[in-house]
């Protein structure tokens, strides 16, 4: 499986949640749980229950793409791997081709692609 196949394998959520904690990570912001939640819940412009966050995260986790560790008691923080990394980029890569690649004459046809 390629590293693309792999980032479009994960469910909409989890490649979400991984794009959520790369970006907490660009910033400098330590990555924990709920700076991942504040960063999806921007996105999509409502609310994400914890029930549904944490057990993705775990997920990531157990397919190696985030790596967990306690900052303390109550708090986890999350690292993206060496293999998040590449399977970003390859995501990445891809759809930056299928961006550059088109052509600016044609436009998408809202009318099933009949000519009137």
């Amino acid at each position: 499986m390629s590293a693309a196949e792999e980032f479009y394998g994960l469910t909409a959520f989890k490649r979400d949640c991984l794009v959520a904690a790369a970006t907490v990570e660009r910033t400098g912001e330590t990555c924990y749980g709920l700076a991942i939640k504040r960063n999806l819940e921007a996105r999509y412009g409502t609310d994400v229950n914890h029930g549904r966050l944490y057990p993705n995260l775990d997920d990531l986790v157990d397919s190696g793409l985030l790596e967990k560790s306690a900052l303390d008691k109550r708090t986890n923080e999350y690292v993206t791997t060496g293999k998040a990394q590449v399977v970003l980029q390859a995501a990445y890569d891809e759809l930056d081709a299928v961006v550059m690649n088109r052509s600016s004459s044609k436009r998408a046809a809202a009318d099933g692609g009949r000519d009137e």
